[in-house]
């Protein structure tokens, strides 16, 4: 089996912050590694060593089979990077942006004017490519983000919180798209809080917290080995929501909550759904919806994190300056130390 990212041992620090303590993790080749954690937890960090961006104070990391340490041109050369924010510069036209990256890769004018038509239309923004970004919806500018990252046609591509701000139809597109890109060989490593799009689109996922590896496997790895199952159920009238959560936290032994009206409650013994039932149909308090199904992996970070996930960044993992983005696009997408 190859690897198309390899991490043994990594280390980072911030000042008073050990943002990496010793990650391990490995990405196979053609596959989607989902890499989830709190916020603070150190993704944005790995992300940026592996791309060549900072350097580990510790540890060792291979990237297209290049230590990014010592062959960091190299693994620029095989690898694109689409960070949380677009970095496109708002007043040129998306196929000014295109062919300016192109153009920093060191493609001829004609080869870079073919590569910017050719993502334009694949990322469906070939009617807006004479328009200045500034005008672009959001789901456009991150299209054209992801096209940016691919100009250099990189074997790895990493997705730092690609979907952030989007809305269910953008962040669908970009799904969409990812999807098409690993079907032809890309290898993609996928930071995300959206914790359904590491369901849809992971085909592995580490967990970390802290700067370190706390879980891995495939979604149903996870769900199965911390989930299992979770009950649900919302009282027809809404009065009864106090008495039936406490009742529920009772049956269950504890750990429930409850979201928009409904409590959930993870389910250790195949007898709570039954006793639940019982014990409702003694107090006389109608059922509204009842329901058992597997956990979600937002129930599985809870699990293993004690919260849910957030979309945000510390301040030490974000660029600085919209510079540092475009450095970081540049950078990235294929080319040069």
């Amino acid at each position: 089996m190859s690897y198309a990212i390899q991490a043994e041992g990594l280390k980072k620090r911030f000042k008073e912050t050990q943002a990496l303590d010793g990650v391990d993790l490995e990405a196979r080749t053609g596959s989607v590694l989902g890499l989830l954690g709190p916020n603070g937890a150190g993704k944005t960090t790995a992300v940026r060593i592996f791309a060549t961006l900072i350097r580990p104070d510790g540890g060792r990391a291979v990237v297209a089979g290049h230590d990014v340490a010592r062959e960091p041109g190299r693994v620029r050369a095989a690898v694109g990077l689409t960070g949380q924010y677009a970095a496109v510069d708002e007043n040129l036209t998306g196929t000014e942006n295109l062919l300016l990256i192109g153009r920093l890769l060191g493609m001829p004018r004609r080869v870079a004017k073919g590569r910017a038509a050719e993502l334009l239309d694949r990322f469906q923004l070939s009617e807006a490519g004479g328009r200045a970004v500034k005008g672009f919806s959001g789901g456009m500018r991150r299209r054209l983000d992801l096209a940016a990252s691919l100009v250099g046609r990189p074997q790895i591509l990493f997705l730092d919180e690609p979907t952030t701000g989007l809305d269910p139809h953008s962040r669908g597109e970009v799904w969409d798209m990812l999807r098409g890109l690993v079907a032809e060989g890309v290898t993609a490593l996928l930071t995300t809080q959206y914790l359904e799009e590491a369901d849809k689109l992971a085909d592995e996922v580490v967990v970390i917290d802290k700067g370190r590896v706390i879980a891995e496997g495939t979604p149903d790895e996870l769900k199965s080995a911390v989930g299992g199952q979770v009950l649900q159920l919302r009282p027809l009238r809404p009065q009864d929501l106090e008495r039936v959560h406490a009742l529920v936290t009772e049956a269950a032994g504890g750990e429930t909550h409850v979201e928009s009206g409904m409590i959930i409650a993870p389910v250790k013994d195949p007898a709570l759904m039954p006793a639940v039932v019982r014990r409702l149909d003694r107090a006389d308090i109608p059922i509204g919806e009842l329901a058992l199904r597997r956990s979600s992996l937002d129930e599985v970070f809870l699990a293993l994190t004690g919260h849910r996930a957030e979309p945000a960044q510390r301040p030490e993992e974000q660029p600085s300056s919209p510079d540092d983005a475009a450095f970081e696009r540049v950078g990235s997408t294929g080319g040069g130390s």
